[in-house]
């Protein structure tokens, strides 16, 4: 087995930017953990071919007691406790059925938001937790906690309430978080970054609403049309180099649009 140096984790890996971000994050001496509620058998390709020192675990996020105890084991074990640096990419989220509020089942809205906030959170109070346990016995690892985030966090819109609140909750978890995180030594650096508009299935979502109940059914139309949607390849190209820029986190809430 080869020698663990890094640990990242990506969450929602199965597709999209996450999917892009998991296939271009291997590298030797680097462990990848994917975190996706349907693993298919691309996907388990993709790890492998990602890196050998791979995984992905098919979990349900809107449920994730049981994951953060699942990963407070893994993290421990092996030569993950080992590792000079851990990266958590909490990018798995939800979006409700584009439409007011009071259209929205109990059930859409809370798993938005267990799977949008509370999991980056658990998550993160986890990595963390296991860090601080490591810090007592030895050298514990840097942390870099990568939030993606969205512009509807910072600019609401109709029919998207839930998924609104959300990413602006991420947000404002990320700056209170690095404030936690500046008064410690070794502590986490942490951004809450907006991606930008990118051709996904969540766009396919929004555009494809009914034009009569989600006004802004017309704008994410024209976003495709135009040609004005990144990939999730490049999106994940970049969001990789912010990793490595040697002012992450100075901002913590920020946007690949303007470096």
């Amino acid at each position: 087995m080869s020698q663990t140096n890094e640990v990242f984790i990506v969450t929602g890996c199965s597709r999209g930017v996450g999917a892009a971000l998991f296939q271009m994050a291997g590298r030797p001496g680097r462990r990848l953990l994917g975190m996706a509620r349907h693993v298919y058998a691309d996907a388990q390709t993709s790890a492998t071919s990602a890196s050998p020192m791979s995984e992905v675990w098919a979990v349900d996020l809107g449920d994730s007691v049981g994951v953060i105890e699942r990963l407070r084991t893994w993290l421990l074990q092996d030569d993950q406790a080992l590792a000079g640096r851990w990266v958590l990419i909490n990018n798995a989220a939800l979006l409700e059925p584009p439409g007011d509020l009071a259209q929205q089942s109990v059930e859409q809205i809370r798993a938005v938001l267990r799977v949008g906030l509370e999991a980056p959170m658990l998550l993160t109070a986890t990595l963390l937790s296991v860090r601080d346990e490591i810090a007592r016995t030895g050298v514990a690892p840097c942390v870099q906690i990568m939030n993606v985030s969205s512009g509807l966090g910072r600019r609401a819109m109709a029919g998207t309430a839930t998924y609104c609140a959300a990413k602006a909750g991420l947000d404002h978890f990320s700056r209170a978080l690095a404030l936690e995180e500046s008064a410690k030594p070794n502590g986490a650096r942490v951004v809450s970054i907006a991606p930008g508009v990118i051709d996904t299935a969540m766009q396919q979502q929004l555009r494809g609403a009914a034009a009569d109940g989600f006004a802004a059914q017309k704008d994410f139309a024209r976003l495709h049309s135009s040609g004005s949607l990144a990939t999730p390849e490049d999106t994940a190209k970049q969001l990789l180099a912010w990793l490595e820029r040697p002012d992450f986190g100075e901002e913590v809430v920020c946007d690949i649009r303007r470096p």
